[in-house]
């Protein structure tokens, strides 16, 4: 029976001259096209631009043994390959370090031990903790301290890099002391990589048997796409989802192009067939590469292009400042980034739910994805609130922030899978100051791909603000009926108010009945009437204007008025022209 790998994603992220190539080249014995920085740009300019690829094979661990079985079934596995993610580490290549970051099992944070945490290694742990559930951290250039001090040097850089992680999900994780490249950029002959096989041997008791389903739509992130005279068009890439066989269609959907499979490789080997966390690169013809640098590519029809989308949404607490409502923000959404502005809301609050639902509504841990429901009213919020309101800690609450949402309208439309990972940044901040560009992360949970979508979807979006205004009674009717003026606008549809309650300075109930005239003038019905000093006190006001007081042109605009009218209602903020609901 032929063999089988285990594929295993590790990323390997940092600030840039970190020496995270010269590691990745170290541990390898195999590398893809795009490996090592052999685009030219990256030898002129000495730095890491794109993606790197390579790999090295081991047999398979005890622990993963026991986990899959090395049964002569179809499940076994012989041997377990590490796939190494070289990202870029300069600040500007954000965007791919994001999309590197997302297609791997294991991430390695390369610190150079001499200058430790700087900016770009904070902003690849953030990310690290959105998008990965293990690290390994790899202290690197140990060659560089005096050493006589060295262990010293390592401890202290150790304790202090554990103390920073103490209230991240990576607490405890593993640390490591390397030279990958000894002598720097111009090593003797005599210069060996150092801690290398200890690294590897770590490596192999971190790695775990990730979720692989061959089942389903096939989903793969292309990041690199190039010609090769008389075969075709090659697609490197990681499959997200689903499995890809030879002669299978392929879309690329972005461009609406559907073509067949010709050949696919996994590093220089042939296979036929490729299936979730593998790194293949697949061969069609009649394509040019210069349509697609990075992208993705799916079963036919399987993915869809959206112009908005609702996600669920938390803050990223290294961001400093507030989350304002009609920001806009880099939005990286599956494996794009585009401009988009947001709009913040969250759960209503309500008084006819139990305790355990609203705790269920209001509060979220850092592993659950709330569900959306177009049912559901929800509170427009002016930016993102991060911290529990006084209602809910009343109720039993901890000091985990609420589930919140947002609307997300794109500057130009996107193609990605439902449920992928959303993250907004600032990524215009300048990247010389020592702050985190990223300030949230969420996921999809519905994709409007409507082009009117501001017509036909958000409307039914049930996002309110909650509005009071303050108005005069006039002059009285009848025992039980005023007119009112100054709550509504001359252009005002008052139909939308009607039947909404009022209530009098001095205490009556009311309902608004309609418009008065045409100037923005209501009448509210008391249904129990009005109280006779109420009626004694608005009579005298009557007499006081009767004898002389200035003519309504004369009126001063700050006239004090005896008794005002207070509404409080629910104003839709993504359909106007729906009736007001009172609060």
């Amino acid at each position: 029976m032929a063999s089988r790998t285990l594929n295993f994603n590790v990323g390997v992220l940092g600030h840039i001259d970190s020496g995270k190539t010269s590691l990745a080249q170290a541990l390898s014995t195999t590398a893809s096209t795009a490996a090592f920085d052999r685009n030219p740009q990256s030898r002129e300019r000495g730095i890491t631009l794109d993606l790197g690829f390579s790999s090295f094979s081991v047999p398979l661990p005890a622990h993963l043994e026991e986990q899959c079985g090395k049964q002569s079934g179809p499940s076994g596995y012989d041997s377990l390959q590490f796939t190494l993610v070289d990202c870029p580490g300069h600040a500007s290549l954000i965007r791919t370090i994001i999309g590197g970051a997302q297609i791997i099992d294991l991430m390695m944070l390369v610190i150079d031990v001499v200058k430790g945490m700087q900016t770009q290694t904070a902003e690849c742990l953030v990310i690290g903790e959105i998008t990965c559930p293990r690290m390994v951290i790899v202290l690197n250039k140990t060659d560089l301290l005096p050493e006589g001090k060295r262990q010293a040097a390592i401890e202290k850089m150790t304790k202090r890099i554990q103390k920073t992680l103490e209230n991240t999900r990576f607490s405890g994780c593993p640390v490591i002391s390397v030279a990958a490249k000894p002598g720097g950029s111009e090593p003797a002959e005599t210069d060996v990589a150092q801690g290398i096989s200890e690294l590897i041997e770590l490596l192999k008791t971190q790695a775990y048997l990730p979720q692989r389903k061959s089942t389903g739509s096939f989903l793969m992130s292309v990041d690199h796409c190039f010609l090769i005279r008389g075969q075709g068009t090659v697609m490197t890439g990681t499959v997200l989802q689903g499995s890809v066989s030879l002669n299978d269609n392929i879309e690329i959907p972005a461009l609406k192009v559907t073509r067949k499979v010709k050949s696919m490789q996994m590093f220089h080997k042939p296979v036929s067939s490729a299936m979730q966390g593998d790194r293949v690169g697949v061969c069609v013809t009649q394509f040019d590469p210069k349509q697609l640098e990075r992208g993705l590519i799916c079963t036919p029809d399987s993915l869809r292009t959206i112009y908005a989308g609702l996600i669920s949404v938390k803050k990223i607490s290294y961001f400093k400042g507030p989350l304002r409502t009609k920001s806009k923000f880099h939005i990286t959404i599956g494996h794009e980034t585009v401009m988009g502005r947001v709009t913040f809301f969250g759960c209503a609050p309500s008084e006819n739910v139990s305790s355990a639902s609203e705790k269920n509504c209001s509060l979220m841990s850092n592993s659950e994805v709330p569900n959306f429901d177009f049912d559901k009213v929800y509170l427009y919020q002016e930016e993102y609130l991060i911290a529990p309101t006084p209602t809910q800690l009343k109720d039993g609450g901890t000091n985990n922030p609420p589930a919140q949402w947002a609307l997300l309208e794109f500057e130009k439309p996107v193609t990605c899978p439902q449920l992928c990972l959303v993250i907004g940044s600032k990524l215009d901040t300048d990247i010389h100051t020592n702050t985190c560009r990223l300030a949230f992360h969420g996921v999809l949970l519905e994709g409007l791909e409507e082009k009117m979508y501001a017509d036909s979807i958000l409307p039914r979006l049930k996002v309110y603000k909650s509005k009071s205004r303050e108005g005069v009674v006039e002059r009285v009717s009848d025992e039980y009926t005023v007119i009112g003026r100054n709550l509504f606008k001359k252009e005002t549809n008052i139909q939308l108010f009607v039947g909404l309650k009022v209530t009098l300075s001095t205490g009556e109930k009311g309902i608004i009945e309609g418009g008065f005239g045409q100037s923005g003038k209501f009448k509210v019905r008391i249904p129990e009437g009005l109280s006779a000093s109420t009626k004694e006190l608005l009579s005298a006001t009557t007499r006081k204007k009767s004898k002389g007081e200035p003519t309504k042109s004369e009126e001063p605009k700050s006239d004090v008025h005896p008794v005002s009218i207070n509404l409080s209602f629910k104003k839709f903020v993504f359909d106007p022209q729906k009736k007001m609901v009172q609060t």
